[in-house]
């Protein structure tokens, strides 16, 4: 007997692109698209509806939660996410993998990669892309960095979603010197955005 195909959500903004990932997919007989989405909400909407084995998530998707927070809502109801991307950032790799993703592939694999790495996101098994699996090991491997006690405080009313006025009002501080401690966070996390900080923060257990 054979085993049932492993059914497929494809989530991605481009239309285009899911219909590549239609054709491709679509000529391995163990494996079934079952459905599509073009936003987060609608991954959402559909993963609950269909119930699929693997979800396909792009992490940039437009307008509306990004494909972090999909995979975030997706993966509490236990289905499982694969993050399909052409971003390797540190900080988009630490988001998706904290917001539950099984697996992080990048869109420049090759099909045969991509094959397997659904087989074992259906089963629960973790798959990482070389590169992404390399900048994964550098950062365990790598020392904390170390930031400064006003670097924390900073760090902590970022994780409470307040913006450089706030942040300045709470500390004390004008906005100039936020922004300047700001950029000092950015280089020794090794991110570029305020997420970024927060999930890497997060991750190193920087925040109290």
């Amino acid at each position: 007997m054979t085993s049932p195909a492993v059914r497929i959500l494809l989530c991605d903004d481009h239309a285009v692109v899911r219909a590549g990932l239609l054709a491709l997919l679509g000529s391995e007989p163990d494996i079934e698209v079952v459905g599509e989405a073009g936003s987060g909400e609608e991954a959402v909407a559909v993963a609950a509806r269909l119930t699929p084995d693997v979800v396909l998530m792009d992490l940039q998707l437009g307008e509306g939660i990004d494909g972090v927070e999909a995979t975030r809502r997706i993966a509490a109801t236990g289905v499982h996410v694969l993050v399909l991307t052409t971003y390797d950032t540190d900080a988009d790799i630490t988001r998706a993998i904290e917001a539950g993703a099984t697996g992080y592939l990048l869109k420049a694999e090759r099909p045969e990669e991509l094959f397997a790495a659904i087989r074992s996101a259906a089963q629960g098994r973790t798959t990482l892309s070389a590169p992404v699996a390399g900048r994964v090991m550098a950062r365990m491997r790598s020392p904390l960095p170390t930031l400064t006690d006003r670097e924390r405080d900073i760090l902590g009313q970022l994780s409470q979603g307040l913006g450089n006025r706030d942040i300045a009002r709470a500390l004390f501080i004008s906005e100039a010197t936020v922004k300047t401690h700001l950029g000092r966070i950015y280089h020794k996390l090794g991110v570029d955005t305020r997420a970024g900080a927060v999930a890497v923060a997060k991750e190193q257990r920087l925040l109290p």
